[in-house]
């Protein structure tokens, strides 16, 4: 089992709401605080209960529970294998667990497919890439759009009467995200031309696109440099802040796990072993065993 350490939380001065923050002199690159003022936290948007999981006889996930608020971030971390990517799928509709359930803004479900989560809000990238590498960024997140077209193939085909004016409606709101994500100087490019950490920022927009109501990241900074970690950090934040989007994030990286979240559950080998904010979590004795690395 890989173990990774926590990151020391530095403290700098906050931003004003909306306002871009630059790193703190001398400090960690990677180092976000949120707006000031109290952050909105709502009420329980999605509640998973006493999910379970198998593959054959391996046990991905055992009687995990836990909820998540609207306008949070709330983080799920853990060692490699400890399934996190699954407790998502779960969530989105990839796995059907054997056992629990999943509420929805009050709706409660034993398995939702894909498609259906889609529909009801909730957006999903994942921690591999899979964008249409010869396709353009604004082609690639004009298809996260899809499930709000309303007209029929024919007409999208011809783009002619009510299918044109919809179409200018849904390019116009992908430009508004392409200059959120300050992607404007490659929005005809190739996306398989551009650099990873550009692609993983191509792959957040298509999934806002969609105009979640909650957020699925998957390790969105795996495989980035520091700049690039930075980056996605005030991207998640801003998205979080100013769209009012709940999120939920698989994140390996400590400090920014610590930085950024709400709350933060644990889980190790398929079991829930911590569950709080992110200095309940760093303090757990069974986290710290089993994650962040004994302390000394």
């Amino acid at each position: 089992m890989s173990h990774e350490s926590s990151q020391p939380v530095q403290a700098v001065e906050p931003a004003l709401p909306g306002h871009r923050r630059a790193p703190p002199p001398g400090g960690s690159a990677l180092h976000e605080v949120k707006s000031v003022g109290a952050k909105r936290i709502g009420d329980v948007i999605l509640d998973v209960n006493n999910i379970s999981l198998s593959f054959g006889g391996v046990k991905a996930l055992s009687d995990i529970s836990f909820n998540v608020k609207e306008h949070e971030i709330r983080a799920i971390i853990g060692p490699n294998g400890a399934g996190k990517s699954s407790m998502l799928n779960c969530i989105n509709g990839v796995y059907t667990p054997q056992q629990g359930s999943i509420t929805f803004r009050g709706q409660t479900f034993k398995h939702m497919n894909s498609h259906q989560v889609a529909v009801m809000g909730v957006a999903r990238t994942f921690q591999n890439l899979a964008l249409f590498k010869g396709m353009s960024v604004l082609d690639n997140i004009m298809s996260g759009r899809n499930l709000k077209i309303k007209s029929n193939l024919l007409l999208q085909a011809l783009r002619i009467g009510p299918a044109q004016k919809e179409e200018f409606e849904h390019r116009e709101a992908v430009e508004k995200i392409i200059d959120f994500l300050e992607i404007q100087a490659y929005r005809k490019t190739p996306v398989g031309q551009l650099p990873y950490g550009l692609q993983k920022r191509v792959d957040l927009g298509r999934a806002l696109a969609m105009e979640p109501q909650v957020l699925l990241l998957d390790e969105p900074m795996a495989g980035m440099n520091v700049e690039e970690k930075q980056d996605m950090c005030r991207f998640v934040l801003d998205v979080n802040d100013e769209f009012g989007t709940t999120v939920v994030l698989i994140e390996h990286d400590m400090g920014v796990v610590m930085d950024i979240s709400d709350r933060v559950v644990v889980l190790d080998y398929g079991k829930k072993i911590g569950d709080g904010s992110p200095d309940d979590v760093r303090n757990n004795p069974d986290v710290i065993k089993a994650y962040l690395g004994t302390s000394h």
